[in-house]
């Protein structure tokens, strides 16, 4: 086998420890299941629910929509949605837990790995999001309402995307280098109607600071031009640009203990103070004068036309970049194009166009 990504894996394979420095290592649902459980009576699937979870520092793992982090999971990047309705900033996939679902843990949403290769120098992914307010507590109903013999009440059975108001959030990789990723966020209001949808692309440092005793805290930081800089000890300098937004917010990724357990706050603006700004307003003017944090996004106020698509890119690089959105579109044409080559030598001789869909989206879950 011959190409640009079978060189990669190669240049790899001589690693001490052979993964790619950047690819989709961000569960998508860490709430909730025993991996956040350092409760006292090893009460696993209650101790840490969906409603705590933005405003919760996560112990063993960070969770994102469509999300990527260095091989260490120290920086993460992933993407959050408002559709102007929803109670709840969609920032990660809900679902019911264990005691909450007929035939336990299931996730209660629309999303697909749609493309992905073994170093993660192409990906791609989509997330539906409903236009309409998200059904959360009739999933928990009627969830509860099943027997273990009944089929799981799903997001579709809601009947929340009979008419098509819904938009579809393409998540696209492409990276340039190792330590250089090109993103583009695509978006398509599947609805004849008119529409508006809050992105927030958002970068953030998983809190080791708190809880594991890391050395020194990591700190992402505001320059002039659209470019938040982040300096972390094990990552030195990262370089995040993006195009102009209609504001920017920043925070700490740190736990909201002042509302979850009646403690005082170790930082004056937490984890869940993007979520307040967005759906309440609280602190907004703050959080767009605040230079500095651990959790940082652009805000995209968006209005759609019936059938209309916009596209909003970003990049983040270990090396600062002059043009950053210069022969953007090109690198991810060459991407997609290795990608292709790459599963063009592992379809079977004989398979259909449907077939080798079928298989290269398997492999993209799997990666």
């Amino acid at each position: 086998m011959k190409g640009a990504e079978q060189r990669r894996l190669r240049a790899n394979s001589k690693k001490e420890i052979p993964l790619e420095q950047w690819g989709p290592y961000v569960s998508e649902r860490q709430w909730g299941t025993v991996r956040e459980d350092y409760s006292e009576d090893g009460n696993a699937w209650s101790y840490f629910p969906h409603d705590h979870a933005r405003s919760r520092a996560y112990l063993w793992g960070e969770d994102g929509i469509a999300a990527i982090s260095d091989k260490y999971q120290n920086l993460c990047f992933g993407i959050s949605l408002w559709n102007g309705k929803d109670q709840i900033l969609k920032e990660r996939l809900f679902g019911v837990t264990n005691n909450e679902g007929n035939h336990g843990e299931d996730v209660k949403e629309l999303y697909y790995h749609l493309d992905n290769i073994p170093t993660h120098f192409y990906m791609k992914y989509l997330y539906k999001y409903t236009q309409e307010e998200y059904p959360y507590q009739q999933l928990l109903d009627a969830s509860k309402q099943k027997g273990n013999i009944d089929p799981e009440f799903e997001l579709l059975d809601t009947g929340i995307f009979n008419d098509n108001n819904y938009f579809d959030v393409f998540v696209e990789y492409a990276k340039a280098g190792s330590e250089d990723i090109l993103i583009n966020i695509e978006i398509v209001n599947r609805s004849a109607q008119e529409a508006e949808l809050t992105v927030l692309p958002t970068l953030w440092f998983y809190n080791r600071w708190q809880y594991t005793g890391l050395s020194e805290k990591p700190i992402l930081e505001m320059q002039e031009g659209n470019l938040v800089k982040g300096k972390h000890v094990y990552l030195d300098e990262y370089f995040f640009y993006y195009q102009p937004p209609d504001f920017a917010l920043m925070t700490e990724n740190e736990t909201n203990f002042q509302k979850l357990f009646q403690k005082e706050n170790t930082s004056r603006y937490v984890k869940d103070a993007f979520h307040e700004a967005i759906i309440r307003g609280k602190d907004l003017e703050e959080l767009k004068a605040n230079s500095s944090g651990t959790k940082f996004s652009p805000v995209y106020q968006l209005k759609f036309s019936g059938g209309e698509t916009k596209t909003i890119s970003c990049r983040l690089s270990s090396s600062p970049v002059k043009e950053p959105f210069e022969n953007f579109q090109a690198t991810f044409k060459k991407r997609k194009k290795e990608a292709d080559e790459f599963y063009a030598a592992l379809y079977p001789g004989n398979s259909s166009r449907d077939q080798q869909n079928i298989l290269r989206q398997a492999f993209a879950g799997l990666l």
